[in-house]
């Protein structure tokens, strides 16, 4: 028996793993992927870290997280400021006064909110049915036609009047000539890669990859004292109550014979009729010039039994659904459900974080540090 196995060599299951060796207990770490570090796997090409799975920059405002990723790693001084493709044009991310600016030739914040109000003004007193709704009512008809409604559209495979209104609620609007997609106090990304992170977690313990937790499930079961899952919850209860929804992505990586392909990480490419939703180059994560450079584009895709889920579809019918898997959760005695997958939620990575140091909290009675 060992007192801890960790289903996911992820973020979550990483800092679990970390503390719970730290005081001594015994765990095995397995996935069934090739590598440790899930979603946020990075390795090098040419000496510069590739995000595999999609851009990942850390950002917090929670100090007590940030003091604790830097245990491990020193960040870069990276932000996050994306660009939008439009019909030959580009466009600043988050909304700010330079995509105003960009999109109606506005100088100043009372100009930009004048032409804001004017496109809202029949949605001012009503609640939002709908991301359409929600989104013309925070920032206008034009914005939302160029640069939101086909590239939500390609994101999550439904129109916008068929998507819940609070997808849409976090979207930043500035009216400042600010360009940080962030507002948080703390941002960067891993000098040495996200992979060199869950490394230095995960350094002393017994890690199996290429391992099928379900391929072996009794067995595993009777492994362990305490499981931590971090996989599909529905998959966990084989799907008894039928399958949750998710989004999941197609990556097409290409090496470009020039040393700067974009002049910017990231480039959204809003417009409906463009199957891939946007294009990282990722020698701009880290400073680096390289030649050739690396880019990858994304293309939203259908999820289906056996992809990999990236964005859990959390709308009415599946919530629901998901209620009843966490009502059998909640029953398990031996078994903690943990990162995106297993709440079923969009998570960032400084929320898996705190829910693991918060898990960790309440496993070991003591304070994580």
């Amino acid at each position: 028996m060992i007192d801890f196995l960790i289903v996911g060599a992820g973020l979550y299951g990483s800092i679990i793993a970390h503390e719970a060796h730290k005081r001594g207990k015994s765990c095995l770490v397995i996935d069934k992927r090739s590598h440790i570090a899930g979603n946020i796997f990075t390795e090098k090409v040419n000496g510069v870290d590739i995000h595999k799975y999609g851009a990942h920059i850390f950002h917090t405002d929670d100090q007590e997280v940030w003091t604790y990723v830097n245990q491990f790693v020193t960040f870069n001084r990276f932000k996050n400021s994306p660009l939008a493709y439009y019909q030959g044009k580009l466009y600043s991310l988050p909304f700010n006064m330079y995509t105003f600016n960009q999109m109606w030739g506005v100088k100043t914040p009372k100009e930009a909110k004048q032409k804001i109000d004017s496109q809202r003004e029949a949605y001012q007193d009503i609640e939002p049915k709908n991301l359409e709704e929600q989104a013309i009512k925070l920032i206008g008809k034009d914005i939302y036609e160029a640069l939101i409604k086909g590239y939500t559209e390609k994101q999550w495979g439904r129109k916008t009047t068929e998507l819940p209104p609070f997808i849409i609620r976090r979207l930043p609007v500035r009216f400042t000539y600010d360009n940080n997609y962030f507002s948080d106090r703390f941002q960067g990304i891993p000098e040495e890669g996200y992979t060199m992170l869950i490394e230095k977690l995960l350094a002393g313990i017994e890690v199996r990859l290429n391992t099928d937790f379900f391929a072996l499930k009794d067995m595993f079961e009777r492994l362990a004292n305490k499981i931590i899952y971090t996989g599909m919850i529905d998959q966990y209860f084989d799907y008894q109550f039928g399958h949750l929804s998710y989004r999941s992505l197609r990556f097409e990586n290409e090496l470009v014979d020039t040393d700067n392909f974009q002049g910017n990480a990231v480039i959204n490419y809003t417009e409906k009729d463009i199957p891939f939703t946007r294009i990282i180059e990722h020698q701009h994560f880290s400073f680096k010039t390289q030649k050739p450079t690396f880019i990858t584009r994304e293309y939203p895709a259908d999820w289906q039994p056996g992809d990999d889920p990236y964005y859990p579809i959390n709308d009415d019918e599946n919530n629901l659904l998901y209620k009843k898997y966490r009502a059998l959760a909640d029953m398990q005695d031996k078994v903690i459900f943990g990162g995106r997958l297993g709440t079923y939620r969009y998570l960032d990575m400084d929320d898996v974080v705190r829910l693991a140091l918060n898990q960790c909290t309440t496993l070991f009675n003591d304070e994580v540090s």
